[in-house]
């Protein structure tokens, strides 16, 4: 499992046609936008016509629909997504004729040292929504930041944008490790919890990378209230920015209230010294770290404690994170949220049972089999939480069916659960089962949001 940096600072050198495989995905956007605005002729391939494929092709970009060899035809460099196989003709093609050929996340990283100031936004939990409040910070700020978020910002209408400031937000993602290819201005640690535990196999592994990121980075922003961020950060000689509630952090949250049910604000003590109000513009305890974290950036980005403030009321949220779909016909409220490890559905939960309804219904789309079966008790104590739990077929997403768990297995440890079998059916369920002052709560990082959006009237 070890990680080794292949960084070529010449990658790049005259690079003149990139082709991406995998174009019209979300991650992959944010690149294409920062490459056309550095001069590159562009090309690229998905499966299918999407709303971000139509963009491309309105910024000039050649897109087919379908992998052939003969797309990547004049390409200096090819960038593939997670998604393709090494069989994918494409990729094989520019394998065969010797045409350099890197993984999206490697491309990410090269990207990322083209701005002097990039933050680095890692964790197991909060990256998308952390990474959008600091963008938001920087764009209303005049900033005009580079920005590649795991959710769309509806302040910037995408998943990120090209930016000309100094600045680049980029979520930081420990899977497979892909967060080592940047070399961030500041690195942000949420927290470090057990998930992709598949890959790493152990906690020390897991916490070895976010040590090694760490050190990648210039300043390291760590959550003091975090036992495993703490260990980590314990071992590294970097600059170091700490946030938190329970511990005396250097920025701290005090004075917590709930100025409407589910939102918060709070004083944010610098040391022993105010630094400012916050007025979260979106609900849950669990952002309130999130901002912290958004705190802790405000002076090593040239920025200021009004800064934070503003963005912190004027902040809405992102794409799949507490998004309110509407509501049922009969006037159930529905909301999608990407939650899928058993902290983050708590943590959505918590947030729903605040707000008041008469009932909440979760509905979850498990995602691995690896994770279901590893954390099977922790997300039925969580799922067992709801009023009423509907469960869907086990999303096994780049992992094999072994036959081992099925969704059956966590039903049986939720009393009154409900299985489905698919999108339809949960959208079916709900439609037919919930009634006015019911929320229900959608969560999942896989497909789910289809069957959400199908909730809805």
């Amino acid at each position: 499992m070890p990680f080794f940096n292949t960084y070529d600072p010449r990658l790049l050198d005259n690079v003149k046609h990139v082709h991406l495989i995998g174009c019209g995905g979300s991650g992959m956007y944010p690149l294409i936008q920062i490459l056309h605005t550095r001069g590159l002729t562009l090309s690229g391939s998905d499966v299918e016509e999407t709303k971000i494929t139509e963009s491309e092709r309105a910024m000039g970009m050649t897109v087919a629909l379908g992998h052939d060899a003969a797309n990547i035809q004049g390409a200096d460099l090819v960038v593939y997504s997670a998604a393709i196989h090494d069989d994918n003709p494409e990729l094989s093609a520019a394998r065969a004729h010797g045409i350099p050929a890197v993984e999206r996340s490697v491309l990410l990283g090269y990207v990322s040292r083209m701005y002097p100031m990039t933050v680095g936004v890692s964790g197991t939990h909060g990256k998308t929504t952390t990474s959008g409040m600091i963008t938001t910070m920087l764009e209303l700020a005049g900033k005009d930041p580079a920005a590649v978020i795991g959710g769309k910002l509806p302040l910037i209408h995408g998943y990120g944008k090209a930016g000309s400031g100094q600045t680049a937000v980029i979520e930081s993602c420990e899977y497979h490790e892909t967060f080592l290819h940047l070399t961030p201005y500041i690195g942000v640690i949420l927290n470090i919890d057990n998930d992709h535990l598949e890959y790493y196999h152990t906690m020390g592994k897991l916490k070895l990378a976010f040590q090694k990121f760490a050190l990648l980075s210039r300043t390291v922003v760590f959550n003091m209230d975090d036992h495993n961020t703490v260990d980590v950060v314990n071992s590294i000689d970097r600059p170091v920015l700490s946030f938190g509630i329970e511990e005396e952090a250097r920025f701290r949250a005090v004075n917590i209230q709930e100025y409407r049910p589910g939102f918060y604000e709070f004083d944010v003590n610098e040391l022993d010294d105010h630094f400012a109000h916050l007025r979260l513009g979106v609900p849950g305890y669990h952002n309130i770290y999130n901002a912290l974290a958004m705190c802790c950036c405000v002076r090593p980005l040239g920025l200021t404690p009004a800064d934070a403030e503003r963005a912190a009321e004027n902040f809405k949220g992102t794409g799949r994170r507490f998004e309110v779909k509407g509501e049922t016909p009969s006037g159930a409220v529905v909301v999608d949220d990407y939650a899928h490890h058993p902290a983050e559905l708590a943590a959505t939960l918590a947030t729903a049972h605040k707000m008041g309804y008469d009932r909440i219904i979760a509905v979850h789309q498990p995602f691995t089999y690896s994770r279901t079966k590893a954390l099977m008790d922790d997300f039925a104590k969580v799922l067992g939480t709801a009023d009423v739990c509907v469960l869907l077929p086990i999303m096994g997403s780049r992992e094999v069916d072994d036959g081992s768990v099925h969704t059956e297995d966590l039903a049986a440890k939720i009393p009154g659960s409900v299985v489905v079998d698919g999108l339809e059916s949960a959208a079916a369920w709900v439609r037919e089962n919930t009634r006015k002052g019911d929320l229900v709560v959608c969560m999942s990082c896989g497909d789910l949001y289809k069957a959400a959006d199908r909730m809805v009237e």
